[in-house]
This record gives C-alpha cells, structure tokens and sequence, in this order.
C-alpha cells in the first residue's frame, strides 16, 4: 500500500464522502479550494449517456470553442492554395501549403495538432488518410475541419477549440487536441 502524502489527506478530506456521484453545480464551485498546485490542474469528466454506441443515430459528436482556451497553443498546418493561403498564414496557421506540404506528411511528418482543408484540396489530403488517421490529425467534413472559410476555422483552433466523441463504452471520451 502505497503512503499518502500529508497534501492527499488534506484533499481527501474536503472531498468527503468519496466516489460518489454529484449531480449540481456544486462540485464545480468546490474545484478551486483544490488550486494548491504549482501546475495546471485537470478534470475529466465520465457521462453516462445511455446510448448504443454501435447504432450510427445515437452518436453523439461535436465541437467547441472553450473561452479561455485549453493553456496551450495548438500547432495547425492548413491545405490551401492563393487567397485562402495567404488568409490562413494571416490567420495564423503553422503551416500552409499543398503539394508540397502532403508530400512532406507523407513521409511522416505529424509533429501538428490540426489539419485543416478547403474543400479543393481534399484530393490532396485524401490519400493522406493511413498518416493523419492514426494521429487523429485527418481532415473531416463533419469535424468541421474542410471548410471554404479556413482563416475562421484556423482562429478557432489557435484559440482553443476541442472536439468530443463518445467511445464505445457509452461514455464521452476526454476531449482530444484534434
């Protein structure tokens, strides 16, 4: 059995009882008497959704853009050519490109959080689908990530957008850097 520090208890003690579920507000309000730490804390949230996962309308997916961000900045590269180039660097994107960028992804470079397309480009980014895919990186239509509007879609992830999904268990998965 493993000792628990002094700080633990302290913790464990404003959270009496334990494991047991709230279902109010109220447990929000009780997070910052938590905020002793010299690190950014997290919280994960588990939902019981009471959906089969496996029936394609009970899916449940989406996005948002969280008001003070996520604490840190999302690396975009963007699949864009002309005006919606130059729109996107100015927007911000880490990354802009066409040919040239696919060809530097296929060889396996995924060191960003986001891809992001116009629609056009899609028979560029399509193939790239066997990298992007396992990186959770891939361009989607229903991501909201192939857009004609890619400087407003770049804003969004610079800013703090997450996505979320459940998985398979009926439960939302933690949100992704996706």
């Amino acid at each position: 059995m493993p000792q628990l520090t002094k700080r633990y208890k302290v913790m464990a003690e404003k959270c009496r009882p334990p494991r047991r579920p709230c279902r109010s507000i109220r447990p929000w309000r009780s997070l910052r008497q938590f905020n002793t730490r010299k690190f950014d804390q997290s919280v994960e949230i588990a939902m019981r959704l009471g959906i089969d996962a496996k029936q394609a309308d009970q899916l449940v997916r989406g996005s948002i853009v969280l008001p003070h961000g996520i604490g840190k900045s999302k690396r975009v590269v963007v699949f864009a050519k002309g005006d919606q180039a130059a729109a996107a660097t100015a927007a911000g994107a880490d990354e802009v490109g066409a040919e040239e960028l696919a060809k530097k992804i296929k060889e396996g470079w995924t060191d960003f959080d986001a891809c992001i397309a116009a629609p056009d480009m899609m028979g560029l980014v399509g193939p790239l689908g066997k990298v992007l895919g396992p990186a959770w990186a891939h361009a989607q239509s229903r991501a909201g990530t192939v857009t004609p509007d890619v400087a407003k879609t770049v804003r969004e992830y610079k800013a703090g957008k997450v996505e979320f999904r459940n998985d398979a268990g009926g439960s939302s998965t933690p949100w992704s850097v996706s």
